[in-house]
Formats: structure tokens, sequence, C-alpha cells
């Protein structure tokens, strides 16, 4: 899974599910996401191969969008993704068995949903992050 969180309003902007998320796929995806909101002014990653892809720092480079790495193995430097990760895989990756990579991806938008409109957060007074964002 490649999940994108906006860390401000800690609010789920994508989760993408294959079997395989190369440089392309996450650029694609990230592409879309700035088709509906804002460009952002940097995005914090951990240093992945599809991170340190040529393909990625070029795009990111011709955006005028900073990539902010994490050190190597100090996930707490991108705690808001890490937190979200651990969510996703205990709320419902590991408690299905899935059938198909399209199975997975119509759960993780559905799951999405839910974690932006109805799932109460502590950290935004038990509010979704849509509910408090509008």
């Amino acid at each position: 899974l490649f999940n994108v969180i906006d860390d401000f309003k800690r609010e789920g902007l994508a989760i993408e599910a294959d079997f395989s998320l190369p440089a392309e796929r996450v650029v694609r995806a990230l592409e879309q996401i700035i088709e509906q909101r804002e460009q952002p002014i940097a995005i914090r990653c951990d240093n992945g191969p599809e991170f340190i892809s040529g393909h990625f720092i070029e795009w990111a480079k011709n955006r005028g969008i900073r990539i902010d790495y994490i050190q190597p193995g100090n996930p707490q430097q991108n705690a808001y993704v890490e937190r979200f990760n651990r969510t996703v895989r205990f709320s419902w990756v590991s408690k299905y068995l899935f059938d198909s990579i399209a199975e997975v991806q119509d759960k993780a938008t559905r799951w999405l949903w839910f974690y932006n409109h109805e799932r109460p957060h502590k950290a935004n007074g038990g509010h979704p992050p849509l509910k408090i964002a509008a």
C-alpha cells in the first residue's frame, strides 16, 4: 500500500494498492491528488526505492516540490503517516483475506472515506479530519 496523508489536517489523501508500486505509479497517484487540491510545498517520505528514483526526483524538481527525506531508521520523523499505516493495518488489512488487488483497492477507498468523514480522531478533539476542516 502507498498511503498519502496531509500532516496538517491529518486527512488521508490516497491509498494505492498493488503488488508493486514503482516511482511511476507513485508520481501518477500524486498527480491525481494535485489535480484535486493545491500542490504541496514539500513531500516528506522515507528513502524507499520509489522515492529516491530519478523519475520521482525529477518530477518533484520540475514541479518545484521539495522532498524532505527522513533519516534512515527513524520512522518517527514521519510519525503521522506511520501512525496512519498502523491504523490501516490493524483496522482492516489484517482482518480480511482478499481475492484480488481490485478488492483491496475497493476496501481501501471505502475505509479512507470512513477515516476522513466518520472515524473519531483524538488529536482533533474526537472529530474526523473533514468535520473540523469544514
